[in-house]
């Protein structure tokens, strides 16, 4: 068998709980004595803590509490893991603090030099987010459950152009984080229809004794993006917009998530958007209003008017107050 069978194999005799000798684990292996010295060495080099006990009744065993650990990471997959926890407690991550319990373990489980490799990461590593509203912990916390186990939700939900907020039954299907905000993609009973939710605006949930299957292969993802990119597939129902402009500002704006997907030409000085045309009469003018004059449309039209009414409106807004 292979070193890396090997090494397997002695870490799987050892999780039994039992005190093996050296000896007893060349028998079993069919390996040399010193080779299990050598993949002793190697094990806990790699932060595996084996005990050694000397004496008439000695031999080697796993820290008790390692046995309960299923997964072993080298020193780079727990940097990953660290450094990928920082990004998640930013976020406004429900399960915060068994997150942090998590993070503990896997500190705690690992070597002094790796240890010392991974603080050496952490410390350099830093995730600026908004701040996040700590009252929405156990709004995620219940719909991740309900997503989980198919239970219906009752919630009241505060649109923004509504007085006062509304009931509503809804099937979640899944949790989106998008710049800065949670959504939950659910099937509204009241519409009909699958529909997404700013958690941010739900003023109240609770669960109910009703349960739902969720569709196979569902993509919370994919139905949220969907309602905010332009098909592509259906070219000819949308418009071209060409802007020409400076060549950084022109970078920055096809890494902005509309514009880069919706880019179909680019030079140095000139790049050719296809975007449908509600999005071009609706936000499209507030995402080029920063670019200032480092840009310039040349076309369409209308979003050149659109650009004129919105400023003329920012101005008088202004004006006044």
């Amino acid at each position: 068998m292979s070193k890396a069978i090997n090494m397997l194999s002695i870490l799987w005799l050892l999780k039994t709980g039992k005190r093996m000798t050296a000896k007893q684990l060349a028998e079993e292996l069919e390996i040399n004595v010193r080779t299990v010295y050598r993949y002793i060495d190697a094990l806990c080099a790699s932060g595996v803590p084996i005990i050694s006990d000397t004496g008439h009744n000695g031999g080697y065993s796993l820290l008790h509490e390692f046995i309960k650990a299923p997964l072993f990471f080298d020193v780079d997959e727990q940097k990953a893991l660290i450094h990928a926890a920082s990004f998640a407690s930013e976020a406004g991550y429900p399960f915060s603090e068994v997150l942090n319990r998590a993070v503990t373990k896997l500190k705690k489980y690992t070597n002094p030099e790796q240890l010392e490799y991974i603080n050496r990461h952490v410390i350099g590593f830093d995730v600026i987010q908004p701040p996040i509203n700590s009252d929405l912990e156990s709004l995620l916390q219940e719909i991740e459950e309900s997503v989980a186990e198919g239970f219906t939700l009752l919630m009241k939900y505060q649109k923004g152009n509504e007085s006062s907020p509304k009931s509503r039954s809804i099937d979640p299907y899944g949790l989106v984080y998008w710049k800065g905000n949670w959504y939950v993609i659910a099937y509204c009973h009241l519409r009909r229809e699958l529909r997404s939710f700013r958690v941010n605006r739900i003023v109240s949930i609770s669960r109910t004794g009703t349960e739902f299957e969720r569709p196979v292969d569902f993509s919370a993802r994919a139905f949220f993006l969907n309602g905010l990119l332009p098909n592509l597939e259906q070219s000819d129902q949308l418009i071209s917009i060409h802007i020409e402009g400076h060549v950084h500002a022109l970078d920055d704006l096809c890494q902005h998530w509309l514009f880069g997907h919706a880019l179909t030409c680019r030079s140095k000085n000139h790049a050719h958007f296809k975007i449908d045309e509600q999005s071009i009469n609706t936000y499209v003018p507030y995402y080029l209003l920063p670019y200032g004059k480092a840009i310039n449309i040349l076309e369409p039209l209308f979003l050149k008017e659109r650009m004129v009414t919105v400023t003329s409106d920012l101005v008088k807004h202004y004006q006044k107050s």
